[in-house]
């Protein structure tokens, strides 16, 4: 019998990772009886008084923010890493193994307006984040004891943000962390067999079959990527193979910032809400090497399966043994890419 990806489980090799997820599509037509979230409410003013990120309010302690009127960044006020650390080591037996850690953690608001997210801002303020990206990145990494800078965001409740006010964080550190960590081993491994990048290859692929493509501009991609676990995961590329904020053009930063844009109105239009998902970039490690081998791009993780209120858990097999999702990622990038370019609430 021919494997059928539409209708025969099967096993997808994640080529960032070296791990594998196991594909079930015939489980889509299994009801649902399960726990639904509510969705959160679409209008927020464009000020709240009791928000700790707006303009002008108080934060922890004696902290208050200045009266922004573009973005804005800080040191996180209950950081998760710190800079005075001790750097100590502690073997006991090869059994209790633990080494202190040093970072530097830090807010970045994207806008001072409380209602508007990256899908709904103008693409000039969405350039300024790019702008704003590229210098956190460069001014925490030209720090000796910073090796990785992780830019991300958690869009939504239901992905554990703790303030509706849209804004992203960092978390740079001395150690390079586990996900591009395996990224860099398998990078790494592609480089030193073939001479090029693994993403560009990859993309190459991609682009010459779209039936994973979302949307393209002259600079970047956005694909469902083969080995996608979320239902509507997304992988955005650089067309040309750089590894860091810092070796962007000015037309690529601004690229970036129109690629961002249409992904996560793309996003928000698949079911009306202001999608919640995590995201975040890759770039190369600032630990001073040359990093020939890395390819700079960014993971959308959105949690929704099969509507605004039922989302996704990685819960029993998936904890406990292999990665698994029902709809093929050929479906959910079709889905994705029919979706108009326009945000939902823009069209009436």
């Amino acid at each position: 019998m021919k494997l059928d990806f539409n209708k025969h489980p099967h096993r997808r090799l994640n080529l960032l990772t070296g791990e594998w997820v196991q594909v079930s599509p015939h489980r889509t037509k299994r009801p649902w009886q399960g726990q639904e979230e509510e969705t959160a409410q679409n209008t927020k003013p464009e000020y709240d008084p009791t928000c700790y990120l707006c303009p002008g309010n108080d934060r922890a302690g004696e902290a208050k923010n200045p009266e922004y009127t573009s973005t804005f960044s800080f040191v996180n006020d209950f950081s998760a890493l710190l800079p005075d650390t001790s750097n100590e080591e502690v073997n006991d037996s090869d059994l209790l193994i633990a080494k202190g850690e040093r970072g530097i953690c830090k807010v970045i608001c994207f806008s001072p307006r409380h209602d508007l997210t990256l899908a709904e801002m103008e693409l000039p303020q969405i350039e300024e984040v790019v702008d704003l990206w590229v210098k956190e990145y460069k001014e925490l990494g030209e720090k000796e004891f910073i090796n990785y800078v992780q830019i991300f965001e958690n869009r939504g409740e239901v992905m554990g943000s703790s303030n509706p006010h849209p804004h992203g964080q960092i978390w740079a550190q001395e150690t390079i962390p586990e996900e591009p960590a395996k990224e860099m081993r398998q990078f790494e491994a592609y480089f030193k067999k073939h001479g090029k990048t693994l993403l560009s290859d990859y993309l190459e692929l991609e682009l010459k079959r779209k039936e994973r493509l979302v949307v393209e501009n002259d600079h970047f991609a956005v694909v469902v990527p083969f080995w996608a676990f979320w239902p509507f995961e997304t992988l955005l590329i650089s067309k040309r193979p750089f590894g860091r904020f810092t070796d962007m053009t000015d037309e690529e930063k601004k690229a970036l910032a129109d690629i961002v844009k249409k992904i996560t109105v793309k996003y928000d239009n698949v079911f009306k809400v202001s999608f919640p998902y995590s995201a975040g970039f890759h770039p190369a490690p600032t630990d001073g090497k040359d990093h020939p081998e890395w390819h700079f791009h960014m993971h959308f993780y959105p949690p929704l399966l099969r509507s605004a209120t039922i989302k996704k858990f990685r819960v029993g097999y998936e904890m406990l043994a292999n990665s698994q999702r029902d709809v093929t990622a050929e479906f959910s990038a079709q889905w994705l890419r029919d979706l108009p370019d326009v945000h939902y609430k823009k069209r009436g």
